[in-house]
């Protein structure tokens, strides 16, 4: 029976409802199809919606009619049932269903909609392409592992707004449509019909808009916002994706740690059920960076690199004593228990990072008796490889990797190999406990070789340290930003700074970073303006929401916690966007396309 030919009745309970205590109950349910068994006699079917299953029995000696339209039903179907609660006969008890101990049978059926066939099953666990998947996902946001993680994400967002709501935080929306100022990555955007020639751009972040609300004397602010950045493609990034974005005036660091540190206790508790110990470990970047490789470094396992310049400071080896002279840096990696591993297994990770940019890498056995096996070990003094065994910690069967070379980029590429061994060893396991810590004195600067200039590391309303600002202009490699990240297994979940909230130390950066007073103030002169009307000292912070809700759910792609996620390529299979529009379209936006 379809609707044309009798209306439905509305919902009773959800199919993830129904429990013994509704035994005897007539109901009303709506859903979908999830499976048709039928065994001749009885037809079963399991009725699905985002709260759970219930299985309906259509039995011609309850309701005959029931029972000769349950035979044209097939899988997402969308059907109205009516009928009674009964306790499940024993041989078809399903504990591992909240709602398996009961079923409902039919007296009425409605059939609201047919569906053609799927084009991939409605199930967790498919194995399924993804482009497949995006395309048709709104049949994919049907699985409930996917809902799941939607679910979460909702949960995650209620959480955050009542704990900033709680502390004083006032929620407020700022403009999509702004002045381009590119931040890092190219703006998207957006033609202007009436301004002729003119263009807008969509916010990367809504930097410059909480500064001026702290300047406005709201002095916590906070905003679950959506951020665009037109980047380089990239496997685990979204052109579109959302903020949590924080502000405060009259704080330092240690609020801004507090108040976040409290935040993060809250989700592990509510999402998690785990305590989470505060204070949070602290790192500077050049610690993070000497012991792990990683300015996000993942502390769920205990590879450390160790530095070795010391131990090498009066070599006579060429490749070390170059590097030395020439302010680099000597790391080594210790493997324990990777003494036995081939030749071709030290060349695949030779070519790894040599893939990586390194010149190649260095590696030593530890042998019995503590002896080196090396294809360098006669360059070295006994004295040099006592010292090495002593300063890394080795043992005999233990292996050592050594690379050298500029310093951050050696750093990172030993970074990358101590990800490698860990997974190689799998160091990290499934209930290995989560691991959150903060990297705070990040560079001010960092230094582009193709264009030979310097970049704000993280944005050019970064704070230096007080004590670093006489550096400037004659060192601008050594100051240090009051700027922080915080670090979840090896992602950086959110990033922030103590702000410049003055005008000339604004100035001063935008001298630093190559910016003319021209090009300052064309870009930025109504947030300098602002400054000099009494701006209080502010700092704060933003959270990259898609990607923390990826590690609390468990996966590893946000395209799994984004209900219409684009592609590595950013497009939108489903509604082929972007795509082409009118020549009509372009006219009245003052456009051609060449």
């Amino acid at each position: 029976m379809t609707t044309n030919e009798m209306q439905f009745n509305k919902r009773t309970h959800t199919c993830g409802e129904l429990r013994e205590s509704n035994i005897g109950q007539s109901v009303v349910l709506n859903g979908w199809v999830d499976t048709r068994r039928d065994l001749g006699g009885l037809i079963f079917i399991d009725l699905r919606d985002r709260y759970g299953i219930t299985q309906v029995v259509f039995e011609p000696n309850f309701s005959e009619e029931a029972h000769n339209f349950a035979k044209d039903l097939r899988s997402e179907y969308v059907i109205s049932i009516e009928g009674s609660v009964r306790k499940r006969p024993p041989e078809t008890d399903n504990p591992s269903l909240p709602t398996g101990h009961i079923d409902v049978m039919a007296k009425k059926l409605v059939i609201l909609n047919e569906a053609k066939t799927t084009p991939f099953p409605i199930k967790d666990k498919i194995d399924t392409n993804e482009d497949i998947r995006l395309k048709y996902r709104y049949l994919d946001l049907r699985r409930a592992s996917v809902q799941k993680n939607l679910l979460l994400r909702h949960k995650m967002y209620q959480i955050t707004r009542k704990y900033f709501d709680e502390n004083n935080f006032v929620e407020i929306e700022t403009p999509v449509l702004m002045k381009s100022t590119p931040e890092g990555a190219r703006d998207y955007l957006v033609p202007s019909r009436i301004h002729k020639g003119k263009f807008y751009a969509l916010p990367q972040s809504p930097q410059t808009y909480k500064q001026l609300l702290m300047i406005s004397g709201f002095d916590r602010y906070f905003q679950i916002v959506k951020c665009f950045r037109d980047e380089d493609l990239r496997a685990d990034r979204q052109p579109e994706f959302t903020q949590i974005d924080v502000e405060m005036s009259f704080v330092d660091q240690e609020d801004i740690f507090q108040m976040v540190e409290g935040l993060m206790k809250l989700l592990y508790k509510e999402i998690w059920n785990l305590d989470l110990q505060l204070p949070l470990p602290m790192f500077s970047f050049d610690e993070a960076m000497e012991k792990y490789g990683s300015d996000k470094p993942d502390l769920r396992f205990n590879l450390s690199l160790t530095t070795l310049n010391k131990v090498f400071a009066s070599t006579t080896f060429k490749v070390f004593k170059e590097q030395i002279d020439a302010g680099g840096i000597i790391t080594g990696l210790l493997a324990n228990g990777c003494g036995d591993y081939t030749r071709n297994q030290l060349d695949v990770l030779t070519d790894f990072v040599k893939k990586l940019g390194a010149g190649g890498l260095i590696w030593m056995r530890v042998k019995d008796g503590g002896e080196l096996e090396a294809p360098i070990a006669k360059f070295l003094t006994d004295e040099e490889k006592q010292n090495l065994i002593m300063s890394i910690n080795a043992k005999p069967g233990d292996l050592i990797f050594i690379l050298t070379g500029s310093r951050i980029k050696t750093l990172n590429i030993m970074g990358l190999l101590r990800l490698e061994m860990a997974r190689r060893l799998d160091l990290i396991k499934a209930d290995s406990p989560p691991k959150l810590l903060w990297v705070t004195d990040f560079p001010l600067f960092e230094w582009d070789e193709e264009s030979k200039r310097f970049y704000a590391m993280h944005h050019p309303f970064t704070s230096p340290r007080l004590e670093d600002v006489k550096l400037m202009d004659s060192h601008p490699e050594k100051v240090k930003a009051r700027a922080y990240d915080l670090v979840l297994n090896g992602s950086e979940i959110a990033g922030g700074s103590i702000r410049i909230h003055n005008a000339s130390l604004q100035a001063k950066m935008f001298k630093a970073l190559g910016i003319s007073h021209e090009e300052a103030e064309h870009k930025f002169g109504f947030l300098t303006k602002a400054f000099k009307y009494g701006a209080p000292p502010h700092g704060g912070i933003a959270f990259g929401f898609d990607r923390m809700v990826m590690i609390f759910v468990g996966e590893s792609s946000i395209r799994e916690v984004i209900a219409f996620p684009k592609t590595a390529s950013a497009i939108s299979l489903m509604d082929d966007s972007p795509s082409n529009v009118s020549e009509e379209q372009l006219r009245e936006l003052h456009i051609k396309i060449r």
